[in-house]
């Protein structure tokens, strides 16, 4: 345990106040911790405990038990089979990230990272960022495959952030998509906000956050569609949820209403969608840099399926 004890007298603006909710004002901490601080007895004036109801008088000198700080998320150092190093110089490092391995770690994901698979190769990543996603300008989902840009220096973090901000980062995707889209090329201007009923989908909604979709189609087949896909937005899931929006989801993807018998008959055990491609201005050169991810194989061979 490394907890923290302060003391401290209760200005006049917080006299009469709810111990919780003065508590939560004096130390920055949600109005249910301060709470759960106060039935735990970590909360005391003149050494007795003070219930989280009780009213403040101005003067008092209270003392908080703070809770243990949170330890920082680190990555688990540890090589990523299948992922390649497609391209690294002092800058940034490009590698083909294969499915099943997230970005960076966070609360609930205790697998594989594109953070800690480079550490444990000998890459050298910037240092810049929160502690748990150090050098990562950008993500992929765990369920989804292709190529991803880290920063290895510091002015590449800076300048990469900065680029994806302002979208001049040109994102490339490959997409099998269910039936024929139409038209077969086509912008989706549809904003996307987390689904009211589902809190790990998300969905078109009026109020959600801006989110543009350009595709056109490469190859079609009897059940499904080969398309390419370029976005303006980076919402989360956000091809899956404007393809299955149009009547066109990605095949593989029942969590947006893909057929799982077509699905079956492919091999398939994931989203057919892959990051193709990334193109930008290189932060050390200046000049126009593209990195390219071949698609992994088991999107190959659904995609011999399909042309049969």
């Amino acid at each position: 345990m490394n907890r923290q004890l302060r003391s401290f007298p209760i200005p006049e603006g917080l006299e009469g106040m709810r111990a919780d909710a003065a508590l939560a004002k004096l130390l920055g901490l949600s109005r249910s911790a301060t709470a759960q601080l106060c039935a735990e007895g970590g909360v005391t004036v003149d050494s007795q405990e003070l219930g989280k109801s009780e009213r403040l008088a101005s003067g008092q000198v209270v003392s908080v038990l703070l809770p243990e700080p949170e330890k920082p998320l680190l990555p688990r150092e540890e090589l990523v089979e299948g992922m390649d190093v497609l391209y690294s110089d002092a800058d940034i490092i490009c590698v083909h990230k294969p499915v099943g391995v997230a970005a960076h770690p966070s609360v609930g994901w205790d697998g594989p990272t594109v953070i800690g698979g480079l550490r444990a190769a000998g890459y050298n990543v910037a240092s810049l960022g929160p502690t748990e996603r150090q050098g990562i300008v950008h993500r992929l989902d765990v369920g989804t495959s292709g190529v991803m840009v880290v920063a290895s220096s510091g002015r590449a973090y800076s300048a990469l952030k900065h680029a994806f901000k302002h979208r001049t980062v040109k994102k490339t995707y490959h997409a099998v998509v269910q039936g024929l889209p139409d038209p077969i090329e086509g912008t989706i201007d549809a904003p996307i906000g987390r689904h009211p009923k589902s809190g790990w989908k998300f969905a078109v909604l009026d109020d959600g956050k801006a989110a543009v979709t350009h595709y056109r189609l490469i190859e079609a087949f009897r059940e499904a569609s080969l398309i390419e896909v370029h976005l303006e937005t980076g919402r989360t899931h956000q091809i899956r949820v404007h393809m299955s929006a149009t009547g066109h989801p990605c095949v593989g993807d029942p969590m947006y209403g893909s057929n799982p018998q077509l699905s079956a008959r492919l091999g398939l055990e994931r989203q057919w969608l892959h990051a193709v491609q990334l193109g930008f201005t290189h932060p050390g050169t200046g000049k126009w840099f593209e990195a390219r991810a071949p698609y992994p194989d088991d999107l190959q061979h659904a995609l011999e399926r399909l042309q049969g």
